[in-house]
């Protein structure tokens, strides 16, 4: 209705990406701004804040160390920069980050603390784990994700560092026919404090069968839209950060898929300001980086326990 009378409408907020009316908006004024020099557009980012408000200012830097300068919250929450639509999930400069410099680990070591995110595979009925590697067939693997925490605080939220120490790959083998291996490895040899397992649609009976035997340490996981989102961006975080990091190379076959699937791994952004993560199917599989995004979450949902004792 305002249009007949001219009125002036005032748009403002936080764009997502470049396909929001707000940016639009905010292109077309620019543009309008080149021809006349009257300014239209008004841009005050989180600097421009922090300039009047030394609270706010400890607050925003203290979430881009957590998110790192390059997260996609960041960008637009604070810097108002809007997401560019799709594209590589990692950039090199984060796949850099990512890489580690410690040893892989066939064993833990004495006293420390370990959590695991577990990616499931549909089932075959049949074929041999390194036929299928190397043939790369249109199945998916499951995959364990083994990291080591370095400073497990006090709480869940207390931001980790994690060191990926070793992984599991097997593609083609029946779940139930790795149940024994399952358990024996999360609870016997590693003794993850955290494991968190995939529970969308086949993988419901393999969690409930996992909890079951090891406990409460075992955490369902449903993907969806919103679930998968988030677990896109607390990874984003931690690498970052520089929370989370990859063993060095070791010339392994899980080490190249691992690469591989990073280097390959696509994002797209939706208008809701929620993420989708993935491999092209016709380009590879990503399987590893599932289960790395659910090591991640095991890792910031980790809650050591504490001490107990009682006065006398």
């Amino acid at each position: 209705m305002g249009a007949t009378t001219n009125i002036t409408t005032v748009h403002y907020g936080t764009t997502w990406d470049d396909t929001t009316l707000l940016e639009e908006v905010k292109q077309a004024n620019l543009e309008l701004e080149k021809r006349d020099g009257v300014r239209r557009h008004f841009r005050y980012d989180w600097q421009e804040v922090a300039r009047h408000n030394p609270d706010y200012r400890a607050y925003v830097e203290a979430e881009r160390e957590r998110l790192g300068a390059d997260h996609p919250l960041f960008l637009t929450q604070y810097c108002l920069q809007p997401i560019r639509g799709g594209g590589g999930f990692l950039s090199p400069q984060q796949r850099a980050q990512l890489s580690g410099e410690h040893a892989r680990k066939r064993a833990p070591a004495r006293g420390g603390v370990y959590v695991a995110g577990i990616d499931l595979a549909g089932e075959a009925e049949e074929g041999e784990d390194a036929v299928l590697h190397a043939a790369r067939p249109g199945r998916d693997s499951t995959v364990i994700t083994i990291g080591e925490l370095s400073n497990p605080g006090d709480g869940p939220g207390r931001n980790p560092r994690v060191n990926i120490v070793e992984h599991y790959w097997w593609t083609g083998r029946k779940h139930t026919d790795l149940y024994p291996q399952l358990v024996d490895l999360l609870k016997n040899v590693w003794r993850c404090r955290r494991i968190v397992v995939d529970a969308t649609g086949i993988g419901q009976p393999v969690s409930s069968f996992l909890r079951q035997a090891l406990g409460p340490r075992v955490v369902p996981f449903t993907f969806t839209a919103p679930s998968k989102s988030r677990l896109g961006f607390d990874m984003l975080a931690a690498i970052n950060s520089g929370r989370l990091k990859m063993y060095a190379a070791d010339g392994s076959p899980e080490q190249q898929e691992f690469w591989q699937e990073m280097e390959l791994a696509r994002s797209h952004y939706r208008p809701s300001q929620t993420l989708s993560f993935y491999v092209d199917p016709s380009r590879g599989h990503d399987d590893f980086l599932m289960s790395l995004a659910l090591l991640v979450e095991a890792a910031n949902t980790y809650a050591p326990r504490g001490a107990r004792g009682k006065s006398i």
